[in-house]
């Protein structure tokens, strides 16, 4: 009765909202102290390394001019000093956003398989086995990188934003102004391509996890296939699900260096302006060398985190996806539960009684149809469906993995499974459910 194969697209049952973001934040709320600790190094780490440019001005327009041996040395010292400390404390901050990631990927596994604990069998019968697993390993590791360390970067490259343009102005106020006048043109191209960005990550998601979902299928199945020589026909279809994929992804990456290749290249048009418009000033308002050099240096700084952010751009649009996976599996449904007052179960002697019991896996397809028997300790008897599964039927509903349509199945004639929790139940089942239940 599989609602979705192998070969499949899964559809979403609920779009991305960002209500789902803000739940993905309750994780990062927890480590918030790690990745506030992370933050404050890199924004200190960010403003000591702007202060290089500064540092060769000063030495190019000054020093050099009079030949201060003395003051170059310090400026070179000096140079080296900001760059150390700038190094030393993104190293600190790389260990400290490392363990903050972990700690995502551990609350975030924790909780989608606590909860994939409690999703009755009906769930597991709907999906292979593979599209359940990818969620658990692949999609959490992605999106904890994101609401880690892309959080966290994106914050710290806006800062750095912020302060290489106070810096930028401080030093020359009309240059400043030219070498930006590309910045609005990127941010319109990557706002036209995000509805496409998301659709291709989407798909590409969908195409990934059918080829998970066949291999976790093909290796339970081995021996299957082996058995019944289905090794070439296995083959065949991993080549169709690979090209399939992988056609996918380089759907996604096309767009996602698209971005790239467009800020490369208004990063190269910037610094042409900036160099034919500061030899242009320097004809009549003098811009010394050291100030245009220090410009040419805070533009190169300015387009490194305009990148990353573009980058962190293209991993949030693809983990979107991801994020939408996680949250639906969330968000099923635990039909299977402990009733409002459910109570333990005493210990039993073993007699199981069906009264009127009608059971389905599907609405208006009843597996079992008024159904009225009473097993004993000792006793056995053979239910047999219309595929022949009957066991697992029977077993599976004393068990309650599945909830029945109607009516009651009573241990020992009084006792309804209904009103006992799961736990206490099923920690005796090995007393009532033996081989005697066919």
């Amino acid at each position: 009765m599989k609602r979705n194969r192998f070969d499949q697209d899964e559809v979403l049952e609920t779009p991305f909202s960002f209500v789902h973001f803000k739940r993905a934040l309750k994780y990062v709320r927890r480590n918030r102290f790690l990745m506030a600790t992370a933050l404050i190094l890199s924004a200190i780490a960010g403003i000591v390394a702007l202060f290089g440019p500064k540092i060769t001005q000063y030495a190019l327009d000054e020093a050099v001019p009079a030949k201060d041996v003395r003051r170059l040395v310090l400026l070179a010292v000096a140079f080296f000093g900001v760059n150390a400390v700038s190094i030393l404390l993104n190293m600190i901050r790389t260990r400290i956003m490392a363990h903050a990631t972990q700690n995502i990927i551990y609350d975030i596994r924790k909780d989608l398989f606590a909860h994939l604990q409690k999703l009755p069998f009906t769930y597991y019968d709907s999906r292979p086995a593979g599209k359940i697993l990818v969620r658990v390993i692949n999609y959490v590791n992605s999106v904890s990188s994101i609401l880690s360390g892309g959080i966290v970067n994106m914050l710290v490259d806006i800062f750095n934003i912020i302060f290489i343009v106070v810096f930028m102005y401080s030093t020359d106020a009309r240059l400043a102004t030219i070498s930006l006048a590309g910045l609005p043109v990127f941010v319109a191209i990557i706002l036209l391509l995000k509805p496409l960005q998301r659709r291709r990550s989407q798909a590409y998601s969908n195409k990934n996890s059918n080829l998970n979902a066949f291999v976790a299928e093909g290796i339970e199945g081995v021996r299957v296939s082996q058995l019944f020589a289905h090794q070439e026909e296995n083959l065949s279809t991993m080549d169709r699900l690979l090209a399939v994929c992988r056609e996918k992804w380089m759907k996604m990456i096309y767009i996602n260096n698209t971005v790239t290749s467009v800020s490369v290249l208004i990063n190269q048009l910037a610094f042409t302006v900036l160099y034919i418009a500061g030899v242009y000033f320097s004809g009549g308002t003098m811009v010394s060398f050291g100030v245009l050099l220090a410009m040419g240096q805070y533009l190169g700084r300015f387009w490194q985190p305009v990148n990353n952010l573009a980058s962190i751009y293209n991993q949030f649009v693809t983990n979107l996806a991801y994020l939408e996976r996680i949250f639906e599996t969330m968000d099923e449904p635990v039909t299977v539960d402990d009733a409002p007052h459910a109570t333990e179960l005493p210990p039993i002697k073993g007699e199981v009684t069906f009264r009127d019991v009608t059971f389905g896996y599907e609405p208006q397809m009843p597996v079992l149809e008024h159904v009225n028997f009473t097993v004993r300790a000792g006793e056995s008897i053979a239910l047999v469906g219309p595929t022949g599964a009957g066991k697992s039927t029977v077993v599976n509903l004393i068990s309650r993995f599945y909830n029945v349509d109607s009516g009651q199945i009573l241990l020992d004639g009084e006792q309804d499974i209904a009103t006992v929790t799961l736990a206490s139940l099923r920690r005796q089942q090995g007393i009532m459910m033996q081989e005697s239940f066919i």
